[in-house]
C-alpha cells in the first residue's frame, strides 16, 4: 500500500513514524515553514523535523489544491491518503484522488467536538471521556463516514498538551488498524450519527477569560483546556495575569466574592468563585516570569480581586 502522509503539528508525528516504520511513506505533506520567536525566524513544522529525520520525501506547498500541487501528489501514486492535524482544507480532486480514500485521524469521538480544536473544547467543557476517531474526508468539516473509533479517558488535572500527547500515540494506533483493514476490504465505514454533534472551533484570546462567577471546577477546566493557547486569564488593577495552574480545593467560598483573594493567613492564594475556593498554584503578570501562589501573595500590594 502507497501512502501519502500529510500533517503539521507534533500530534501528526507518532502517526507518521508509525505509518513509516510498519507500511511506508511515498511522500509528506507539510505547511510551508513559519516565522516564528521574537525575530520571526523561519522555522520547520514537526512534522518536516521528523520527515528529514527518517529521510522521507517532503512536499510543502502553500496551497495543496493548486494544480501544480494536484500534479506531485499524482506523480507519487497513493492508494490511500492519511492527514493528521494538517492545517488546509482539501478540496475534492485532493481527497477523491487515492483509491482507497483520504482519511483524517481527528481527536475526538465524532460526531462530537467536529473542528480545529477538540482537545480543547473536550476539557474546558468537563469531559471525561474523549478518543481517536478516523473516517473519510468528504466536503463538510469533520462530517465523513466513520472507519473507526477508540476512546480515553481524560485524567483528572490534564492539560490540553498531556492529553494531546497520549491522543497522538492513540492515534498512531488507530490509523495503522485502518489502514490494514482498508487495504484487505475487511473495514466498512459507517455513516456518523445525527446525534451528539457538537462543534470545536479555533479558540480566541478571549476565550481564556476567566469568569470567576462560575464554579471553581469550571475555571479549573478552563486552566487546563486553553494550555497552551490562549491560556487563562484574569485582571488585576488593570494589568492581564496569565493563570498556568490551579487546583479545587472543595471549601465553600463563604463570605469571599468571586474573584477576591481571601485566607492570606494560609500562605495559599485561595480565589472565590461562585461556589468554592480555588487556590491558584501558577500564575504569570505580563512580562514577568512565572510564580508561585505563595510567592504572588508576599508581593501583593494594592487591590486583592481579579477581574
Amino acid at each position: 500500500m502507497k501512502i501519502a502522509f500529510f500533517g503539521t503539528s507534533a500530534f501528526a508525528c507518532p502517526a507518521l513514524r508509525a505509518i513509516h516504520e510498519s507500511i511506508g511513506i511515498e511522500l509528506v505533506v507539510t505547511q510551508p515553514d513559519r516565522p516564528a520567536g521574537r525575530h520571526a525566524e523561519l522555522r520547520p513544522s514537526p512534522v518536516k523535523c521528523m520527515a528529514l529525520e527518517l529521510g522521507l520525501p517532503l512536499f510543502q506547498p502553500k496551497s495543496i489544491n493548486q494544480p501544480e500541487s494536484l500534479e506531485r501528489l499524482r506523480a507519487c501514486t497513493p492508494d490511500a491518503i492519511v492527514v493528521a492535524s494538517y492545517g488546509q482544507l482539501l478540496k475534492e480532486p485532493v481527497f477523491s484522488l487515492p483509491p482507497l480514500g483520504t482519511v483524517n485521524i481527528h481527536a475526538s469521538l465524532l460526531p462530537a467536538y467536529r473542528g480545529a480544536a477538540p482537545v480543547h473544547w473536550a476539557i474546558i467543557n468537563g469531559e471525561t471521556v474523549t478518543g481517536i476517531s478516523t473516517f473519510f474526508i468528504e466536503r463538510g468539516l469533520d462530517t465523513g463516514d466513520l472507519l473507526m473509533l477508540e476512546a480515553l479517558n481524560i485524567r483528572e488535572d490534564e492539560t490540553t498538551c498531556e492529553l494531546e500527547g497520549r491522543l497522538a500515540d492513540l492515534g498512531a494506533r488507530v490509523i495503522l488498524q485502518t489502514l490494514r483493514g482498508l487495504g484487505d476490504g475487511t473495514l466498512q465505514a459507517t455513516p456518523q450519527p445525527d446525534d451528539g454533534v457538537s462543534h470545536a472551533p479555533s479558540l480566541t484570546r478571549e476565550d481564556g477569560h476567566i469568569d470567576w462567577t462560575r464554579p471553581a471546577h469550571a475555571i479549573h477546566d478552563l486552566v487546563r483546556g486553553t494550555q497552551p493557547w490562549p491560556g487563562a486569564w484574569t485582571e488585576l488593577d488593570g494589568q492581564r495575569i496569565k493563570i498556568h495552574a490551579t487546583r479545587k480545593t472543595g471549601l465553600a467560598s463563604g463570605a469571599i466574592q468571586p474573584g477576591e483573594i481571601g485566607v492570606p493567613e494560609t500562605n495559599r492564594l485561595f480565589v472565590g468563585s461562585g461556589d468554592e475556593l480555588l487556590e491558584i498554584l501558577e500564575l504569570q503578570r505580563e512580562c514577568k516570569p512565572r510564580t508561585s501562589g505563595p510567592d504572588f501573595l508576599h508581593g501583593l500590594h494594592g487591590s486583592t480581586r481579579f477581574t
